[in-house]
């Protein structure tokens, strides 16, 4: 049985959803006008219709993200946008908030979003018997974790995030940026507090760390594991970065595309879910765009390199070191003689209290071999740190911008067959794609006698075979032994005719993904009582857990009815194995053994105090904490009251 391996990309908006695909991915997943799970990424309906249809003639697909939670009075102008996005080509909806399965939605598939904070069995199955085809799993999880899921779940596809930023926290459990802003991750507009710098205290009150980005991570990178991802049972490969840029889509789809290829070569059992092979202009490299330093998390268990402690910024590729500083520029050496460096380049450096720093060089000037001469678009009075023998980085490449910038940077053909059929005087011209659709034009002329039907052969041949601007390949073009005479303008007309019907009706074949049924009787939700973590921000959501034998339902932090103390966030990274304060770290060692003990701990910032606690049966940390005042005062919670229903009667 062949399998089928999705490689899935970002977009901002249209035009990258396109690049996207041009570049490799089997499929896109955008933002819609509202409800999507960051904010400032939303797109019209109009710019989903383009970028489906793109998608739609390589058999790609595109997701909208519809992952907010959803108060009471925003459930039917959801359901309206999700029938819009339904007309305009999009193929699944990305959801957290199970209200919306209690509502009359289109048919389109449901993908259960990373926000589910799915790392368990039981909850993969349980969203898999509910109606959702595809489930996006937790980013802490095991290879181990992830086979035990696959066991359970035989229907829903399993998606994994292979590559960009990573939430500290488990995806949906983290609050902080509410409590101290008003802006509700949950609702799409985290202000990623877990990047700030944070003084560490222990329990005695003594300090650990100072200003340190301790809850700041390292970006996710699983070029190594997709092979051990794919035996794990995971079939959809998630690219992070919704908010990222066109050069960053490109790049990492680019590499991504070229490992899943090489997989997709060594195995016969395994197929892209799309069409056509593309060919990259560019050799990619995931180092050269924005990153925090790469680790591959939690797939192979704990590791001690998963944090970006000293900065949450992007360092860049070594570059050289400053060879001398003059009154307005700065000589340096390369470390490598091939480099180059050019105007407008972002070169970066640590200071001597370890915080990184950068300048933009405004004109750069080979001074032969490996020396050159910058001259910065700052005062050097004010690059601070900056001295002889400091080693430099590059965090921005102009030359390596402008290559991602071009058009060209890729092509993505699918293959076509071509045939020239001739029935006395009349010809007709056929083309089947690779996916089987075939078209069949006749030409609107009768055969004319060509006076050397060799060389019309030749002509017909060139002709036809003129894809260029096209997804088109032409792998055969069959000719009859005498096609006869027709002008150049001629052949070129019919081709294009042919392609424009071809396209057509393989718009009409391309089936739209069926909606997965929910398996009769409801099935059990696997908790009876479900907290603030749970995310039921309405009654519909609230009355679907019900229906699903959860005896007890709180409402969403959102609501603000837990002023007090809570967790919020929930992490499987842990502080105290990160400065190796962990018990578990001083088990066998002589003398420490015994003395080292998981208690509470604190972090600072802007003077916020955080408490961390340690459960350390499933390696956890919580850092608990309350909302500000001014933020219960402010931000006006969404009224819910949920009205207790005896829920109907079902078997588990």
């Amino acid at each position: 049985m062949i399998s089928t391996l999705e490689l899935l990309a970002p977009a901002r908006d249209a035009d990258i959803a396109i690049a996207a695909v041009n570049h490799g991915a089997d499929a896109v997943y955008m933002g819609g006008p509202a409800f999507g799970a960051r904010v400032n990424a939303g797109n019209t309906l109009q710019d989903l219709t383009r970028a489906a249809a793109h998608a739609h003639r390589f058999g790609a697909r595109l997701y909208c993200t519809l992952n907010t939670i959803l108060r009471d009075d925003e459930l039917e102008p959801a359901r309206d946008m999700a029938w819009q996005l339904y007309e305009a080509g999009v193929d699944a909806l990305i959801v957290q908030d199970m209200g919306l399965l209690q509502l009359d939605m289109p048919p389109l598939q449901l993908h259960a979003s990373t926000q589910c904070d799915v790392r368990t069995p039981e909850k993969a199955r349980f969203l898999q018997d509910v109606g959702f085809s595809k489930i996006i799993l937790a980013r802490e999880l095991t290879l181990q974790h992830i086979e035990a899921i696959a066991a359970q779940v035989q229907q829903a596809t399993l998606e994994f995030f292979i590559h960009g930023a990573l939430c500290v926290a488990y995806s949906g459990n983290c609050f902080i940026s509410h409590a101290h802003t008003g802006r509700s991750a949950n609702r799409g507009n985290c202000s990623q507090e877990c990047r700030l710098p944070y003084t560490v205290k222990d329990a005695a009150g003594r300090i650990v760390a100072h200003d340190s980005h301790v809850l700041s991570l390292k970006d996710n990178d699983q070029s190594a594991n997709l092979g051990a991802l794919v035996a794990a049972g995971v079939r959809s490969f998630k690219v992070e970065g919704r908010y990222k840029d066109m050069g960053y889509v490109k790049n990492v789809t680019a590499h991504y595309r070229r490992l899943l290829d090489a997989l997709l070569a060594q195995r016969s059992d395994l197929a892209p879910t799309s069409l056509g092979r593309t060919q990259h202009h560019f050799q990619p490299d995931p180092a050269r765009n924005f990153n925090r330093g790469a680790t591959d998390y939690f797939v192979n268990g704990r590791q001690d390199d998963i944090g970006a402690f000293a900065t949450p910024k992007h360092a860049g590729l070594a570059l050289g070191h400053v060879l001398a500083l003059g009154l307005n520029s700065i000589d340096v050496e390369l470390a490598d003689a091939s480099a180059a460096v050019n105007n407008g380049d972002g070169l970066t450096w640590l200071d001597l209290q370890g915080e990184l720093q950068g300048l933009q060089v405004n004109v750069a000037t080979p001074l032969g071999g490996k020396a050159w001469r910058l001259q910065p678009n700052e005062p050097l009075a004010g690059l601070k740190d900056l001295r002889r023998d400091t080693t430099l980085s590059r965090n921005r490449d102009m030359a390596w911008d402008r290559l991602l910038a071009r058009d060209d940077s890729a092509q993505r053909q699918m293959g076509l067959s071509l045939s020239l059929q001739r029935q006395g005087e009349q010809l007709q011209l056929h083309a089947t794609a690779e996916d089987g659709v075939h078209v069949a034009l006749p030409a609107p002329w009768q055969v004319l006698p060509a006076h050397n039907p060799e060389q019309a052969r030749a002509q017909w041949h060139k002709q036809l075979s003129k894809l260029g601007g096209t997804p088109w390949r032409a792998d055969a073009v069959h000719l009859p032994a005498d096609p006869g005479f027709a002008p150049a303008a001629a052949m070129n007309a019919l081709r294009r005719e042919l392609l424009a019907a071809l396209d057509t009706a393989r718009a009409a074949a391309l089936p739209r993904l069926p909606r997965a049924p929910a398996v009769q009787p409801p099935p059990a939700y696997p908790e009876p009582v479900l907290s603030y973590l749970a995310n039921v921000y309405n009654q519909a959501a609230h009355d679907f857990y019900r229906a699903h034998g959860v005896q007890v339902v709180e409402a969403a932090y959102e609501s603000h009815q837990q002023p007090g103390e809570v967790s919020l966030m929930i992490t499987k990274h842990c502080v105290r194995w990160s400065l190796s304060l962990c018990p578990k770290q001083a088990k066998g060692v002589q003398g420490v053994q015994g003395t080292v003990r998981a208690e509470p701990m604190s972090i600072t910032s802007g003077g916020d105090t955080l408490t961390l606690r340690f459960d350390c049966k499933p390696c956890e940390m919580h850092v608990v904490g309350r909302a500000r005042r001014h933020i219960l005062d402010e931000v006006p919670p969404a009224t819910v009251r949920f009205y207790r229903q005896r829920p109907p009667a079902h078997t588990a």
